[in-house]
This record gives C-alpha cells, structure tokens and sequence, in this order.
C-alpha cells in the first residue's frame, strides 16, 4: 500500500516536472527527458562517476566517524551525569553555531584536501548524533532500572538489558539528522575547499547555467540521501527486534 501510494506520488511529480517545464522552458527547468539524456553525456564522459565517488568518499568517511564519536560521547555524558551535566551546555553551543563559520579555521589548520572535507561532515553530522544519543540515555526507565537492581542486576547487565536498547530509537534519530546534515556539509565543503565531487559540479553548471547537467547533479544528491534514510529504517526496524529479544 504504501509502496503504491510513493509510486503515485513520484508520478504526479513527474508530471508536475513536466508541466513545469513547458510552463518556464527548458532554459531554466530541463524536462525529464533532456534531464535523462544530459546524465547519459555525463556519465559517458567519465566526470559525473568521478566526482561521485569523490563526494561518497568525503561523505560516508565523515559520516561513519561522526557515528562512533557521537555514539560514544553520547552514552558516556548520560553514563556519568556529572559529566553530561558539566559538558553538555558546550555541546548545545557548538551545535547552535553554523558550521560554515569553521570553515577558514580548519581550511587553515588541514588545508584543501579530502581531510578538511571528512572534517566539515563530521563536525556536521556529529552533533546530532550526540544530543540524541545522550537524551536517549537519559530517558531510561527508572521503574525498570530500579526492579532490575532490586533482584541483584549489575550496572553493566543494566546498562546493556534496559540503558542501550531503551536508548537506540533516539539513537537512530540522531543518526537520521546527522546524516542529511553530513550530505549537506559534504557539498558545502566541496563548494568551500577544493572544487570537486559532486559539489565541484554543482558550481561549475551552476555557473554556466548548464540546467539539465544541474538537475542531473541535485537529483543524484536526493537519491544518495533517500537511499541513506531507507537504510536507517531498515536498521530501526532491526533494532526494534532486538530490543523485544532484550
């Protein structure tokens, strides 16, 4: 059911696209058509793979980084609440402050290459995995952790029965944000750095208004993050079987 109704959906968008096109002319909004023939020339060409590659690179290298760091500041700032009650208002800071504003700094400090972009995903795509991560730990049952603690249950049975699984909903969320921020960063590196991957095509068809070699460009960016987003549900979906098991 559900599936039929997104077919449905990307069916009168496609329309829409169309109409659209018709409506303001190619110059502006390729049709589908032009937009599907434009990715054939760039993929024939060799440049289109390339600068895919480089962004997946950037992308899932700071994404996967700022998953085990977010993780782990996480669990240990609502592990130790003195800890999470000393650090957590920088945190909150550091969230709050746009990204780009670090930009020149760590430009300076790693210079134009790949590290600098992993960096500016990671710093991106961390802060929400950390916030939701530690709300997740924070929000544990207390009748549950008090029954199991009545019966003899150690703080590390509880913290792996009750703590982690109760935490992984929230966990997954976190994940979910920092992972639409990391593809954002990824292009805004791309754009702030050395001009490559897909952000490098994003400016250089941009630039010469190239529309349907631009469209090709932003439709690739929503397909990695729709493909991101369905991998996290599957793994929510997985989690919460483990979480009944526990």
């Amino acid at each position: 059911m559900i599936l039929a109704l997104r077919i449905g959906f990307a069916v009168v968008l496609l329309l829409l696209w169309v109409v659209a096109a018709q409506q303001v002319g190619n110059n502006i909004i390729p049709s589908p058509a032009a937009t599907f023939h434009a990715a054939g020339r760039m993929i024939a060409e060799g440049r289109f793979l390339s600068a895919l590659g480089d962004s997946l690179t950037v992308y899932l290298s700071g994404y996967g980084i700022a998953i085990v760091v977010g993780v782990s500041a996480g669990v240990m700032m609502g592990g130790f609440p003195t800890l999470g009650k000393t650090v957590d208002v920088y945190v909150f800071a550091l969230a709050a402050t746009p990204r780009v504003a670090f930009i020149p700094l760590i430009i300076v400090l790693l210079g134009l290459g790949i590290e600098a972009k992993v960096f500016i995903v990671f710093l991106g795509a961390m802060m929400p995995i950390v916030i939701n991560t530690y709300a997740g730990v924070l929000a544990a049952n207390d009748d549950l952790i008090e029954m199991a603690t009545s019966v003899g249950a150690r703080k590390l049975r509880i913290f792996r029965s009750i703590i982690l699984p109760g935490a992984v909903p929230f966990v997954i969320v976190g994940m979910r944000l920092g992972a639409a921020i990391g593809l954002i960063n990824t292009v805004v590196a791309e754009l702030y750095t050395a001009v490559k991957g897909l952000g490098g095509l994003l400016a250089i068809y941009g630039n010469t208004f190239r529309m349907a070699e631009y469209f090709v460009v932003v439709l690739t960016l929503a397909l990695i993050g729709v493909v991101v987003t369905e991998s996290l549900r599957y793994l929510e979906h997985r989690a919460s079987r483990w979480r009944i098991e526990k």
